[in-house]
């Protein structure tokens, strides 16, 4: 049984691997050499989770420069004439609940041209109006290549349940469109992944999309409640974690696509934590 911490650090178009860090190695005889009768032989075993020197056993996870796995391989040795036989699974392990009591953080947002930041020269000539953006900065609103006397008046009210969130529990909350001059073509909820990673270099921050969820499709009615519901993928999510060689944070944008070709994105940091 062994668990690895696998942590890639990119930095100027590339990539360092600084991992795997064994945080647990065991191993323990099931059967004494002999043979098995004939018939189906099953053979229960258990063995505790013992950290190597002062580790910590995180929680499973499965991102793209940090992974924490841990597996459970079977090797099976036989006679000369015969193979050996080796079968791998992983298994997953969940962190210790928080102590203390969870407290909701309940947001409320409105998004206004005025309200708009990183407004960006230029317009796009053909093609998809902009690539989605892989995360913008915590508490900013962006719209994509367009300038700000030339966006469409509009006004987007809504708010979210909590931004500190149980991982085992869905992102709630609501999103109105009270006015807009241009026909909405879209309306969707991107869960990103922030990744932060040290090394004698020094720290590569990177921000990588988990999941896409079109919540409205075309024009939406004005005033209409438009509700926001995201389940968090289990493998790809994990309580919000700070060590000192890495970080694993979230965060969620709520996208909304205008016509002909404007992008507008209000990002909102997440706090995850299990109960």
């Amino acid at each position: 049984m062994g668990t690895a911490l696998d942590i890639k650090i990119k930095r100027a178009n590339k990539v360092y691997h600084a991992g795997p860090i064994q945080i647990i190695n065991s191993t323990i005889e099931m059967v004494k050499p002999g043979k098995f009768p004939s018939g189906k032989t099953e053979i229960p075993f258990e063995f505790p989770l013992h950290l190597k020197g002062n580790k910590v056993l995180y929680e499973t996870y499965h991102g793209v420069f940090v992974n924490i796995q841990y597996t459970l391989r079977c090797d099976m040795k036989r006679s000369l004439l015969a193979k050996d036989l080796t079968k791998t699974c992983e298994f997953i392990v969940h962190s210790a609940p928080q102590k203390g009591k969870f407290t909701p953080s309940p947001v409320d947002f409105t998004i206004t041209p005025e309200t708009l930041q990183n407004v960006k020269e230029g317009s796009q000539k053909s093609g998809h109006p902009c690539s989605r953006p892989s995360s913008v900065l915590p508490g900013q609103r962006q719209v994509c290549r367009v300038k700000r006397a030339l966006l469409p008046k509009f006004l987007l009210r809504g708010h979210l349940n909590s931004t500190n969130c149980v991982i085992t529990q869905p992102l709630t909350g609501e999103l109105v469109v009270e006015s807009s001059e241009a026909a909405i073509r879209s309306v969707e909820l991107q869960l990103v992944r922030v990744e932060t990673c040290g090394c004698a270099e020094g720290y590569a921050r990177d921000a990588t999309e988990i999941q896409n969820i079109q919540i409205a499709d075309g024009d939406v009615c004005r005033g209409l409640s438009v509700p926001i519901y995201m389940v968090f993928p289990r493998l790809f999510t994990c309580p919000t974690l700070e060590t000192t060689n890495f970080k694993v944070e979230f965060e969620v944008n709520i996208v909304v696509l205008l016509h002909p070709d404007h992008l507008i994105t209000e990002n909102f940091p997440l706090k995850l934590c299990r109960i």
